[in-house]
């Protein structure tokens, strides 16, 4: 194997810290053949759909990928915006702000990269801009609070797949969750509440929480309970009984039963049996995307309206405001073991 080696290297540079923070992804643009390219890397990821290759290659190439990316590439066009899409938009002002954050806090040896587990800026072009940074050590942040193979575990995975090819691997340290830490419990915990003071508070609060199938769940991956976990320090953050506040899983695919209860289903019992008033979080997503604002903010709030409720509201995700960014910095030093600027 030949490495891959920097050019011209100074073993006299001063030795940086690097913040990796990485997200899902998305498509380059909100065009069918981008996000065919996108499905395409997402879907044949074995982490996200655990089925044999030979039988997963057919159903993806022969089925999905000739229908999916027309109607995704659809959806992508509501969400589009001029600076382009919302989670590299929102993600790249959350990196920015880490990085101010953090020099204040740290001194100037950090330096913070965005990338994408799919897509672009991808992990490879992340990592590579801290090592031409002399980053000897990387600290990587999934915005994943819950940690999921399909998530967090696959990202590690990429990570390791661009360090193979590198002569000198830093030092590297991989924060896999940070569903109860106290900062993110208390940022989405008043988020919430400061939605409510401006707009009132609704009958019912749903978290919402994307899905995995069930057999996931039953093979070790402890996602449902970091949701729940979460959910339930957030309920008592907030002072709400569990008939008020109740968790939801989204985004099921294909026909095997997922997590359960399914938001879309809950909600249309909801408006059913009388609740007039929903909010709808999302706390698994450090960022508004696709599937937070067009799923949850307009297709479950279609199923809500049409089963006989009458107000459905989206509250935002934490995205790039100032208590978001300063939990994420408490969680890299406190998890890091990086020591403060006196």
């Amino acid at each position: 194997m030949d490495f891959n080696s920097q050019q011209n290297f100074d073993h006299k540079q001063q030795a940086n810290i690097g913040i990796l923070l990485t997200n899902l992804g998305t498509p380059d643009a909100p065009t069918k053949q981008s996000v065919r390219a996108y499905l395409k890397e997402f879907l044949w990821d074995p982490r996200v759909v655990e089925e044999p290759r030979w039988k997963w290659w057919l159903i993806l190439n022969g089925i999905i990928l000739n229908i999916r990316p027309s109607r995704s590439a659809q959806a992508y066009q509501k969400v589009w915006t001029e600076e382009g899409s919302p989670l590299l938009t929102i993600g790249k002002k959350q990196r920015d702000k880490l990085h101010l954050a953090l020099s204040e806090t740290l001194g100037d040896t950090i330096h913070v990269e965005l990338a994408m587990r799919y897509g672009n800026p991808s992990i490879k072009h992340g990592l590579e801009a801290l090592r031409e940074k002399n980053c000897r050590k990387i600290i990587v942040l999934p915005l994943y609070p819950q940690y999921s193979a399909t998530t967090t575990a696959s990202t590690f995975d990429a990570i390791s797949d661009v360090l193979q090819t590198w002569r000198r691997i830093p030092e590297l340290q991989m924060i896999d969750a940070y569903h109860d830490h106290p900062a993110y419990i208390n940022a989405l915990s008043d988020s919430i509440r400061s939605y409510w003071q401006e707009h009132g508070e609704p009958d019912r609060l749903m978290m919402s929480f994307h899905g995995i199938p069930e057999r996931y769940f039953k093979s070790g991956d402890p996602y449902p309970c970091h949701c729940r976990k979460t959910t339930r320090l957030v309920r008592e953050q907030l002072g709400l009984d569990e008939e008020k506040a109740q968790i939801a899983f989204q985004s099921r695919f294909g026909r095997e039963p997922w997590i359960q209860p399914y938001a879309d289903e809950t909600l249309v019992e909801w408006a059913k049996s009388g609740t007039a008033n929903v909010d709808v979080v999302c706390p698994g997503f450090a960022a508004d995307c696709l599937e937070t604002i067009e799923e949850v903010g307009m297709e479950n709030r279609d199923y809500f309206l049409e089963a006989g409720g009458r107000q459905y509201r989206y509250i935002p995700a934490l995205n790039d405001n100032d208590a978001h960014i300063d939990a994420l910095v408490q969680i890299i030093v406190e998890k890091s073991g990086l020591k403060t600027e006196d």
